[in-house]
């Protein structure tokens, strides 16, 4: 019954262990790697779309649509999530708005058609 323990105690061990801080401290990589990480990081800020993107403010945005997707395009949205945090929702929100906003002559056609359909 002794050797029973709980997952928080089992981490208050691994807490107070001195020899344990000193080892994860040699497994951190060395600051040549976190310096390149990082400029790569900065590299992918300096596009303007993404920082239109991360500008982008949905979250007034209540109503909700139904997509159907590929496996490799929602896998490639998945990893951008990954890659630059912003939310699979808010990258379709603003792709949807961007490229309304980039062809307005499909708001013509869809003016058009309201028009002429008898209600």
């Amino acid at each position: 019954m002794e050797k029973i323990k709980s997952l928080a105690d089992q981490l208050r061990e691994k807490m107070v262990r001195p020899g344990e801080k000193q080892a994860s401290e040699q497994q951190n990589p060395p600051d040549d790697i976190q310096g390149k990480a990082k400029k790569k990081a900065d590299k992918i800020m300096e596009s303007t779309i993404l920082k239109a993107m991360i500008a982008y403010d949905n979250s007034d945005c209540k109503s909700m649509a139904h997509i159907r997707l590929d496996k490799q395009t929602l896998d490639l949205m998945n990893k951008f999530k990954m890659a630059t945090n912003v939310d699979v929702t808010k990258f379709v929100a603003f792709a949807v708005k961007h490229f309304f906003d980039s062809y307005p002559e499909l708001k013509t056609i869809i003016k058009q058609f309201i028009q002429n359909t008898d209600l």
